[in-house]
């Protein structure tokens, strides 16, 4: 097996598994991934799943973090970021999963992972880049998902320390939609802590 005819068929993939590789070709001899990472071909970024070692773009750390823990799609204080929704940049890229709690600190990055039950894996984008689609969540799912999962956030003053952006949340924010959002989750205590967020955020709500 030639890399050159191996890069040309999996290059497009951004990212690649030994499940990948055999369903390409059932006779592989994986020692060749071995023989390519010790040349600096490929890398290894967990165990069955390898990238090609070039830089990688901000794209292509969103397909993997879909690819290597599924289901799952790019939410929390990443996504809110992406929204300018919060000041900070976020360095690892966060998600949730319907599998358990998961954090793989990579040769590529960070990818943090935080359950929830299948039923609340909704509201999120599919987002095309290059041939390839990775799973973001919409901006008043990524809002849900982070209050769901940080029960801690209950008071007016803890809302503030949030820092959430006004101008951003008043644009991107569809109140309808997070309402509508809101009732999947059928969370008396979930409501009231959003709608101290959107009382302070949005006038006339």
């Amino acid at each position: 097996m030639l890399f050159l005819d191996f890069k040309a068929h999996f290059e497009q993939f951004r990212i690649f598994s030994i499940v990948d590789i055999k369903k390409w070709d059932n006779k592989f001899d994986f020692r060749r991934l071995v023989e390519w990472q010790q040349k600096g071909y490929i890398d290894r970024v967990i165990n069955r799943w390898y990238v090609f070692s070039k830089p990688l773009r901000q794209e292509d750390l969103l397909i993997t973090s879909n690819r290597i823990y599924a289901p799952s799609y790019v939410s929390l204080q990443w996504a809110l970021s992406y929204y300018h929704l919060i000041p900070e940049g976020v360095f690892s890229i966060t998600a949730v999963t319907s599998l358990k709690t998961h954090h793989f600190k990579t040769p590529i990055g960070a990818f943090s992972y935080k359950h929830v039950k299948p039923s609340l894996l909704f509201g999120y984008r599919l987002m095309e880049f290059e041939g390839m689609a990775y799973r973001l969540a919409e901006p008043e799912k990524a809002i849900l998902d982070y209050v769901y999962l940080n029960p801690s956030v209950r008071t007016q003053q803890d809302i503030d320390s949030l820092r959430l952006n006004r101008n951003e949340f008043e644009n991107l924010i569809d109140t309808e939609r997070l309402n509508s959002y809101l009732g999947i989750y059928n969370s008396k205590s979930l409501t009231k802590r959003v709608k101290l967020i959107t009382e302070k955020l949005i006038q006339h709500v």
